[in-house]
C-alpha cells in the first residue's frame, strides 16, 4: 500500500493564493460563455419574428378565400392580347386567376418567373385539377381554367404567349408582386 507523509502532503495542497485568480478567471469566463452561448437564440428570435412579419396575413393560406382575378387570353376579334395585360398582387394572399379563351386559336399563359416566385396551390381545368409547380398554361380554344396561388416573392414579372408570333404581335403584359401588407 502507497502512503504519504506530512510533508508530501503539504507539497500536493494546493496553493490557496491561486484561488482567488482562478475564481475571477471562471467568473469572466463564464459571464462571456454566457453571452456567446444567448447570441444565436437571440438570432433565432429576431429571425423568427421577421419571417412572421413576412408571412402576413396570419392563418392556413389554402383556407384563406381567394381573390379571383379575371384574364382573357385574347379575343372573340383575335386579337392577340391579354385582357388585362398588366396584374398586380400582393405577397402572403391568396388568388384564383380565372383564365379565358374566347379566341378561334390556342394561346399560352406563360410567367415563369412569376410562377417560381409563388406557391401554386392547385389549377383546376375541366374536371381535372392539377398541384404542384406551374409554368405555363395553354388554353385551347373556349377553354377555361383556374389557378390558386399565393404570391411569396415580390418583384415585376413578364407574362407572354410562347405560340411563335403572339409575343411579337403583342401577348404580353407584367405582374406585380407587392411586398404583404404588414399587420
Amino acid at each position: 500500500m502507497f502512503s504519504l507523509n506530512e510533508s508530501d502532503k503539504q507539497n500536493i495542497q494546493p496553493d490557496l493564493n491561486l484561488s482567488p485568480m482562478i475564481k475571477q478567471f471562471v467568473s469572466s469566463s463564464h459571464k462571456l460563455l454566457t453571452r456567446w452561448m444567448l447570441l444565436p437564440l437571440v438570432l433565432w428570435f429576431s429571425l423568427l419574428g421577421s419571417v412572421s412579419a413576412i408571412a402576413a396575413p396570419t392563418g392556413d393560406l389554402a383556407r384563406q378565400p381567394a381573390i379571383e382575378v379575371a384574364v382573357s387570353l385574347g379575343n372573340t376579334a383575335n386579337e392577340l392580347k391579354f385582357f388585362p395585360n398588366n396584374f398586380e398582387f400582393e405577397g402572403g394572399r391568396r388568388y384564383k386567376l380565372v383564365l379565358t379563351n374566347p379566341s378561334p386559336q390556342k394561346h399560352y399563359f406563360t410567367a415563369k418567373d412569376f410562377a417560381d416566385a409563388s406557391w401554386s396551390q392547385k389549377v383546376d381545368a375541366g374536371n381535372v385539377e392539377i398541384k404542384g409547380a406551374i409554368h405555363e398554361l395553354e388554353l385551347r380554344p373556349n377553354a377555361e381554367a383556374e389557378w390558386v396561388f399565393v404570391p411569396v416573392r415580390s418583384g415585376t414579372y413578364q407574362l407572354r404567349c410562347t405560340i411563335p408570333g403572339h409575343t411579337e404581335a403583342g401577348m404580353i403584359g407584367t405582374i406585380t408582386i407587392k411586398p404583404a401588407a404588414q399587420v
